[in-house]
């Protein structure tokens, strides 16, 4: 448990060649990108597709991912699964791979009874010697968890051991929930990609997780807020908002749709294939209004960045 897991630590979309393989060279782009830009880490998670990644994928995709990050930042590797047994797997391979933590949601197949969910993610917290994010990933899959569970863990293993990602609804007051549930020592990282991350700023989070495609909008926007300029904040917070928007109107799928489109027109992706089947695809008019919304955001930050040579 050497490094601090904090900060900006996006979650990597996992790139697809024409013959559905991880695309290893759209991915090492887009991992130099991310520390380009100011992220303090990467990890791997629900909008890397991991739920529709081979087993084996799914182990070298964090292999890759630790090989490419080169000691740049920390590296966090989502272990959940729907067997005890396959997380502790992907677990220990993650930590054998050098990941520096590893995040997991419960499994989403069924809503667990308390001992059931204890024995989970007791277990999995034994199995390695990581650090363990517990991601309540209930707004768009799996049952939420209760906030006394998660004091439970923290008092079992520490803060030092157990981190947490509370993504059920309503985010904002869970997070204030926990926070005074666990005295200020539960560290929390918003996952809402980065629609409500400025209020979830203000509840105390140590750090936020959000997609690849708008995080230099996002480093732009943790930066401000960590400096008290709340101006430059909101002047960046409202087109990603908008972007957002258009991402939640269709779940998992929407974030995965628009987020992948986004790093094609960025360079950093060849193609924004998705693993199959998907529920939802972007449509011309949603095009139209992400990239309204892009040469917005991109205008506010090349903006300030001229201001600054001035």
């Amino acid at each position: 448990m050497t490094k601090t897991i904090e900060g900006v630590l996006p979650i990597l979309h996992t790139p697809f060649d024409p013959q559905d393989n991880i695309d290893a060279e759209s991915l090492r782009r887009e991992i130099d990108w991310c520390f380009e830009v100011g992220a303090d880490g990467v990890c791997s998670a629900m909008v890397s597709e991991i739920l529709r990644l081979t087993t084996d994928e799914r182990n070298t995709l964090n292999r890759m991912i630790v090989e490419m990050a080169a000691g740049r930042g920390t590296v966090v590797a989502s272990v959940g699964a729907e067997s005890l047994k396959q997380a502790i797997e992907y677990a220990r391979s993650a930590q054998e791979s050098g990941c520096d933590a590893i995040m997991a949601i419960p499994p989403i197949s069924t809503a667990l009874p308390e001992p059931a969910l204890w024995d989970y993610f007791h277990t999995l917290a034994n199995a390695v010697d990581l650090p363990l994010i517990v991601q309540d990933a209930s707004s768009y899959v799996g049952s939420a968890i209760p906030t006394k569970f998660y004091v439970r863990l923290l008092d079992e293993f520490g803060p030092e051991k157990i981190l947490f990602k509370p993504e059920g609804a309503p985010i904002g007051p869970n997070i204030s929930d926990l926070r005074e549930a666990s005295s200020g020592q539960a560290r929390m990282f918003d996952g809402s990609g980065g629609i409500l991350l400025i209020d979830a700023f203000r509840r105390g989070i140590a750090g936020t997780m959000p997609g690849v495609d708008l995080l230099d909008g996002i480093v732009e926007l943790w930066r401000a807020l960590q400096r008290g300029d709340e101006q430059r904040a909101y002047e960046i917070y409202f087109p990603i908002c908008g972007i957002v928007s258009l991402q939640l109107q269709a779940g998992l799928d929407g974030f995965l749709a628009i987020e992948k489109a986004i790093l094609v027109r960025r360079g950093l992706f060849l193609s924004d294939a998705r693993r199959t089947p998907h529920s939802w695809s972007l449509d011309e008019e949603t095009q139209q209004e992400v990239n309204r919304l892009m040469d917005m955001l991109m205008e506010r930050l090349a903006g300030h960045s001229q201001e600054g040579m001035d």
